[in-house]
């Protein structure tokens, strides 16, 4: 995919725009709704530029992790089922309702099937210590042999500051030690259950994983 320069330079704009308001400088006279608009406009760009805009040049990581004790800790108590109508099938993972989605997709597209899955749905940001415990969970009641996930975590651009696609603070983490390392400069995407159990890991944006939905009511 190639951007033409118009639409690169649109692109640029809206990137300072929306680094503007998040940093609480925001000096515009655009409206509130619109400067929303601008928003998720720039994240569905930025996505696409996450997923097109490197090489196809990469490194496989591989890590073999032991979940054996984690699903026997998980099967005693699973996180509750959404109280939302006609979600119930979903879990309670703090404020939101989650749900594992067996499909091998790359970042983008899985961002845009979690929209299509529920109301306000994106991947899955993660807030403290015990949701992360839960997620992990879910993800192993239905894959425990292949449980790497995309989260919906990602790096501005080369910035080093890694955001929420749901535009929730950034105010947890659990890295595995030494990450992210940004490997070749092409790991710009999150995933859990890279090497250590539970731990995150920036990944290349278009390989393919399963993922973990959510919305919040």
């Amino acid at each position: 995919m190639r951007f033409h320069n118009n639409q690169m330079l649109r692109l640029k704009e809206e990137a300072e725009m929306w680094m503007a308001e998040r940093m609480g400088g925001w000096q515009s006279d655009v409206k509130p709704k619109e400067k929303r608009g601008v928003r998720m406009n720039f994240t569905s760009l930025l996505m696409t530029c996450l997923l097109f805009g490197s090489s196809v040049s990469w490194s496989f990581k591989r890590g073999a992790v032991d979940h054996t004790h984690h699903v026997r800790r998980c099967s005693v108590k699973m996180p509750s089922s959404c109280d939302v109508k006609n979600y119930e099938h979903w879990y309670k993972v703090g404020n939101s309702c989650v749900m594992y989605f067996n499909e091998s997709l790359n970042f983008t597209d899985a961002e845009f099937r979690c929209r299509n899955a529920a109301p306000g749905g994106h991947l899955v940001s993660v807030h403290s210590s015990q949701a992360n415990n839960d997620l992990n969970c879910i993800v192993l009641k239905y894959n425990k042999k292949s449980p790497r996930i995309w989260l919906g975590g990602f790096e501005f651009f080369t910035s080093r500051k890694w955001i929420w696609i749901d535009d929730s603070n950034w105010d947890f983490q659990a890295w595995v030690p030494g990450e992210p390392n940004n490997h070749f400069n092409k790991e710009d995407c999150l995933e859990m259950n890279w090497k250590e159990n539970g731990k995150w890991n920036d990944d290349w944006c278009p390989k393919k994983k399963n993922f973990v939905c959510s919305f919040t009511n």
